[in-house]
């Protein structure tokens, strides 16, 4: 019992499939709609020279990246840093 509620939680917390930019191989980049090849290699190019953040830095860092194509990649399971795009823009942010 407490085995399938465990399941069942994790099911309906985690997505079904998700894709780190910051993990991913060209490969898997490659694989979705919207990336190919040469925007696929800017996204590595930039990943090289340091981590995405978020997907603020992903969209600033990475030529052609702008809030539609990061929607569309998001809605396919991309993630940084294990955030979707709309999980990041629902969290609440704390000011001092």
């Amino acid at each position: 019992m407490l085995k399938t509620m465990v399941l069942v939680v994790w099911v309906l917390l985690c997505p079904a499939w998700a894709l780190e930019v910051n993990l991913a191989t060209e490969a898997e980049l490659d694989g979705l709609r919207g990336l190919g090849p040469a925007f696929t290699r800017r996204v590595m190019r930039e990943r090289d020279r340091q981590a995405f953040t978020d997907w603020p830095d992903l969209m600033r860092r990475v030529s052609g990246m702008g809030r539609l194509t990061a929607l569309k990649l998001s809605a396919q399971g991309l993630t940084v840093n294990g955030q979707s795009l709309a999980a990041e823009h629902n969290t609440p942010k704390l000011t001092p």
